[in-house]
């Protein structure tokens, strides 16, 4: 199975405040904010929704087609991802803009506030997948230009190629009738508990109505692992993983992806799929930036073993290692 992931590439400016941010908002002054945190550290690491999960399905033995646009900074992290089992040659180089950048600050409760600049990704809008018709099996529209996330969510729907949605970041500028564009006839949705009570909004749908909207609704529930549903049939819980030590959150999220993603890839069923998609995204939530964990087959099926029993670390470890 071969799947093509779109949407941001960039890189990660993360800091870590040691307070608390909400102990820094006034109710009644929230209209006339004026903060600056002083924070302990700044890491620049590599990110971007698109390359951290074709990061994550590489590192579990996949070869995803990483598609979007970058600036011509973008040589070094071309070569890592390349090092690292992706197929970069459906990336484009602006001729005009830096790598898109991605700049997060995180507090003592790990809650985050962030800004994004679009830079190369703005360009995406005008991508063209007809080319993956007949190379890919699955598209993933992960977060990035709003533009092109509608944009490439059509040209799947005309050229009959399979995709998953993923608005995540994006949905608090997506509007109603964008979101449900981008969301009806999706083999897979994505989304936080949160996205996902957000997404129910915004569109307007009941939980029954959105999950009958796609064929496989994937929510993942933090510290309480994930739940898959599909309409018509009992959901599927995925509990969380044992002895966990959270570092940074940024990029968790997109583990899991690339996690339940190779899952399916490997013809394995959707209990494995969630169970392998909170195993990878413990991986990078226990570092300091989206791509910088590793994944040594013996600790992995180790791990998996302590916290969804050894049936499972064997299915799983059939196929990675």
């Amino acid at each position: 199975m071969r799947i093509a992931v779109t949407g941001s590439i960039a890189t990660d400016h993360l800091m870590t405040f040691p307070g608390r941010f909400a102990e820094q908002f006034l109710a009644d002054k929230l209209e006339k904010i004026s903060l600056s945190f002083l924070v302990d550290d700044l890491e620049i690491r590599r990110g971007g929704v698109a390359a951290n999960i074709s990061f994550g399905l590489g590192c579990l033995g996949l070869v995803p087609m990483l598609v979007g646009s970058v600036g011509h900074d973008f040589a070094e992290y071309r070569s890592w991802l390349e090092a690292h089992g992706v197929d970069t040659s459906r990336v484009r180089e602006s001729a005009v803009h830096q790598t898109a950048r991605f700049v997060c600050t995180t507090d003592a409760d790990h809650n985050q506030i962030a800004s994004f600049y679009s830079g190369a990704m703005g360009e995406d809008a005008d991508l063209d997948i007809s080319a993956l018709s007949g190379q890919a099996d699955l598209v993933l529209i992960g977060a990035g230009n709003p533009a092109a996330m509608l944009s490439l969510t059509s040209q799947c729907r005309t050229l009959g190629i399979p995709f998953a949605a993923d608005t995540s970041q994006q949905l608090a500028t997506l509007d109603g009738g964008q979101i449900r564009q981008l969301v009806d006839g999706a083999a897979y949705l994505f989304s936080n508990d949160y996205e996902a009570s957000l997404t129910e909004h915004k569109t307007g749908w009941s939980a029954a109505e959105l999950t009958s909207k796609v064929g496989v609704r994937v929510t993942t529930l933090g510290a309480d692992g994930a739940r898959v549903d599909v309409a018509g049939a009992e959901p599927v819980f995925a509990g969380p993983v044992k002895d966990v030590t959270p570092v940074e959150p940024t990029g968790s999220g997109d583990a899991f992806r690339a996690g339940f993603l190779a899952a399916v890839a490997w013809g394995l069923g959707l209990e494995r799929a969630a169970q392998l998609g909170n195993l990878v995204a413990v991986q990078a939530l226990e570092v300091a930036g989206p791509q910088e964990y590793e994944l040594v087959p013996a600790q992995f099926a180790a791990r998996c073993a302590r916290s969804y029993g050894p049936e499972a670390a064997g299915e799983l470890a059939a196929h990675f290692s």
